[in-house]
């Protein structure tokens, strides 16, 4: 615990020095340092999909040097610091564990889910949904609305109804479509199909978010190949044929 403390303490008095010795740090604002904060999560994100631990501890520094940062910012007027930070997430922690520094019984991860939302009401919360960002990327908003009504009892009960949902709104889009419906009601249409999709994934226990980027991932290997390869011939593959493309391809999902 000691090293651990002088650790951090050493990265609270680096960031001090930064901040009144370095151009470009002495010049950023909690407004300023928003994207930058952004692009470092993503980045941990991408380091977690591919288990690259190294590249986690090092995603997982550049994240916690933000953290300090905007509390350094926020000490600078009194508003608060890096203290206040932690001592504020101790005791959510603390109120949000009854269970663990209460009396409360849980039998499973499922009530300890249901608790926490029912405690974020208690403490003000208007709405269940209220804690989740606008800003969230849609489909791991989808994910996070769906967990967050299934904590207070809305939800389904078996994956097979969810799957039933999943045909019904499939069937909705290609009526929507078939009829030349408004682009406003196929779009709609289409969004509802994606919802039930990621909510399906959460039935058979699938993190859709993470599905859809290992997917990414694996065309982007697959297109590079089949550039790659293109290349090799000199051809471009804007004068390929689809069914040459298809020759490479089946050779990339090979690999």
């Amino acid at each position: 615990m000691e090293e651990k403390l002088k650790a951090f303490e050493r990265l609270l008095i680096i960031m001090d020095e930064l901040r009144e010795k370095c151009p470009w740090d002495k010049k950023q604002t909690i407004e300023s340092l928003r994207h930058l904060t952004i692009e470092e999560t993503y980045e941990l994100a991408d380091a977690i999909l591919d288990n690259d631990l190294p590249n986690i501890k090092k995603e997982l520094g550049d994240v916690l040097l933000h953290i300090v940062f905007y509390a350094r910012i926020a000490s600078e007027t009194n508003e608060f610091d890096i203290a206040d930070v932690i001592n504020s997430l101790c005791e959510k922690l603390i109120s949000r564990h009854p269970h663990i520094y209460g009396d409360v019984i849980v039998q499973n991860e499922q009530e300890v889910k249901e608790n926490w939302e029912k405690l974020k009401l208690k403490e003000g919360n208007k709405s269940v949904l209220g804690g989740v960002p606008n800003s969230l990327p849609s489909l791991i908003k989808a994910s996070r609305i769906q967990e967050k009504a299934r904590a207070v009892g809305f939800d389904w009960d078996k994956p097979e109804q969810v799957w039933g949902k999943v045909q019904e709104e499939i069937n909705e889009l290609k009526h929507e479509i078939d009829t030349k419906a408004s682009k406003e009601k196929i779009e709609g249409e289409f969004g509802d199909v994606l919802f039930s999709l990621i909510n399906y994934a959460r039935f058979i226990d699938i993190n859709a978010e993470d599905a859809l980027e290992r997917t990414n991932k694996k065309f982007i290997k697959r297109f590079q190949y089949l550039e790659a390869e293109a290349g090799k011939i000199g051809k471009p593959l804007s004068e390929m044929t689809l069914a040459e493309m298809d020759v490479y391809w089946n050779k990339a999902k090979e690999l």
